[in-house]
């Protein structure tokens, strides 16, 4: 300790390999200096964070991301949500849609089309493109995005999606090297970044989870902010946004008050329409009382078969205490 103190007292900005060591005082009085974090969506992603929005496919991530960027660049709020930013350029990055693809969703049957705002660069991957031979991909990839934002002077990122950037993030060792790239463009650019994730297919009478997210928990560790979309169960049309983590708020959208929103297209843009707010547990399919007794002979099958308990669980995406449950609940029979 005194070691680090003297140190700290001989040269406050001293940086030590990777760590930078100063008194807790000086970090605060440094803090203090610099303005305090504006909201982008709500509590959901304010500026100076990584923050990943995940659902399964098909549920709007991808409109709701144009929805939020649209936001932002043209200083019009959305509707039931706060924006405190200043009108400025967003680089949505998207490796999702064609040109085509991205026109329909904007348009009336590919006629009318909306019209976005300027400071709006949508960016996508262009198959000409010739890959230094020393790069990889994933480097190259990198690379070219750093490009634009030194090019454009841009704060806000959104790159839809995950996958593109790392073909394999579903692995812990490679999501951890991906969060670090992305971080660090964040604290060298002052950035704020919206990351698009996907999920595997999740139990729908479940609440969602940041266990959910695919990319594994390492990709949970390194971002500030987190949300994800569900689904309802009577009405296609109904999403719910879920807050799953914060760091600069209180939690505010958790499961007791999900933003409910309506999915649909208002003359020639797709959104999703705040409707209100309501629980999470009202958008969960019930299971049966057949499909509970499948599921407990398929567990008692697997414990059977030699299966662990824990890769049980992971099957069929139920707790190691359920799995024990289901198994000696036969064990007494």
């Amino acid at each position: 300790m005194e070691t680090l103190l003297k140190i700290a007292e001989t040269d406050l900005t001293q940086k030590l390999d990777f760590l930078i060591a100063k008194p807790a005082n000086q970090w605060i009085e440094e803090a203090k200096m610099r303005p305090i974090p504006k909201m982008l969506f709500s509590e959901l992603w304010h500026e100076g964070e990584i923050c990943i929005l995940f659902a399964s496919s098909g549920l709007g991530k991808s409109i709701l991301a144009v929805q939020i960027g649209n936001s932002i660049s043209s200083g019009e709020k959305i509707s039931g949500f706060k924006n405190e930013a200043q009108r400025q350029t967003v680089l949505y990055f998207d490796f999702e849609l064609s040109d085509k693809q991205f026109e329909g969703r904007y348009s009336e049957e590919f006629k009318n089309h909306f019209v976005f705002d300027d400071r709006f660069i949508r960016i996508e991957l262009n198959p000409d493109a010739d890959k230094p031979e020393k790069q990889t991909e994933e480097e190259f990839l990198i690379n070219s995005i750093e490009n634009y934002i030194k090019k454009c002077g841009a704060k806000i990122l959104i790159i839809d999606n995950i996958t593109y950037l790392r073909s394999d993030n579903e692995k812990a060792k490679d999501a951890l090297p991906l969060m670090k790239k992305l971080k660090g463009l964040k604290q060298k650019y002052d950035l704020s970044i919206l990351v698009l994730a996907h999920t595997p297919k999740r139990d729908a009478s479940k609440p969602i989870t940041g266990n959910d997210l695919s990319g594994s928990v390492m990709l949970k560790n390194f971002c500030d902010s987190m949300f994800a979309i569900g689904a309802g169960i009577t009405d296609p049309n109904i999403r719910y946004i879920k807050q799953i983590k914060e760091r600069f708020t209180s939690e505010h959208y958790g499961e007791d008050n999900v933003i409910v929103c309506e999915i649909g297209k208002t003359n020639n843009f797709l959104q999703l329409t705040h409707q209100g707010f309501g629980k999470e547990s009202d958008y969960l399919r019930n299971i049966s009382e057949s499909e509970k007794q499948v599921i407990k002979e398929m567990v008692q099958q697997r414990h059977r078969e030699g299966k662990s308990y824990r890769n049980i669980a992971k099957e069929f995406n139920i707790s190691l205490c359920k799995v024990q449950r289901l198994i000696k609940s036969k064990l007494i029979q």
